[in-house]
C-alpha cells in the first residue's frame, strides 16, 4: 500500500501524515513492557479469549459440580480456587490495560498538542488572507468598513490570554 494512501486508499492529508508519523514514532519508542501490554490487550480484548475464558469456566465447573462422571473433583463448590483464578486474572488484566491506556493517552495529548498548533497556524494565515482581501476591495472602491462580522474576523487571536484561561481550568 502507498504510504501516503488511507485504509480505503484514498490520500492522506499532509496533517493527517503528520498525525500517523507521530503515532508510527510513538509507537517504535514504546518500551519492552509497554509493546508486551499493547501485544496482551489487544488478545485480552479478543473474541477468541473471551471464548477460551467461557470454556475454560463451563469446564471447571462441570467437572467440580460431578456432571463429568470421569474426573476427579479438586475445586468443590464454592469454587475457591476459580475465584482466586478470576480475581487475579482480572488484576493482571486491568493493570495491563491500563498501561496500554496510558501510553495511548500520551499518544492522544500529542496529537491534541499539534493539532492545537495547527489550528493556530492557521488561524494565522487564514486572517493574513481576510486582510489581503479588504486590500484588495479598498483597491476595488469595495466599501467594507460596515461589515461587523470581517471587522471581527479580522481581529489579532491572544493565544496567550487562551492559555491562560485554559491553565486555570485545568
Amino acid at each position: 500500500m502507498d504510504k501516503h494512501l488511507d485504509r480505503n486508499g484514498k490520500p492522506m492529508s499532509n496533517s493527517r501524515m503528520l498525525l500517523k508519523a507521530l503515532k508510527a514514532r510513538a509507537d517504535e519508542k514504546r518500551s519492552f513492557p509497554e509493546r508486551v501490554a499493547d501485544v496482551m490487550t489487544k488478545w485480552f480484548g479478543s473474541i477468541t479469549f473471551l471464548m477460551l475464558n467461557a470454556i475454560v469456566f463451563t469446564g471447571w465447573i462441570m467437572i467440580n459440580t460431578g456432571k463429568i462422571k470421569d474426573m476427579e473433583i479438586f475445586d468443590p463448590f464454592p469454587f475457591s480456587l476459580l475465584t482466586t483464578i478470576v480475581s487475579l486474572e482480572a488484576i493482571m488484566l486491568a493493570i495491563i490495560v491500563l498501561i496500554s491506556q496510558n501510553r495511548a493517552g500520551k499518544v492522544a495529548d500529542l496529537r491534541e498538542e499539534v493539532d492545537l498548533h495547527i489550528d493556530i497556524i492557521s488561524e494565522q494565515e487564514i486572517t493574513k488572507i481576510l486582510e489581503l482581501i479588504v486590500q484588495l476591495a479598498k483597491k476595488e472602491n469595495i466599501d467594507l468598513s460596515r461589515d461587523r462580522s470581517l471587522r471581527y474576523m479580522l481581529r489579532q487571536i491572544n493565544t496567550d490570554k487562551i492559555e491562560a484561561v485554559l491553565e486555570t481550568q485545568i
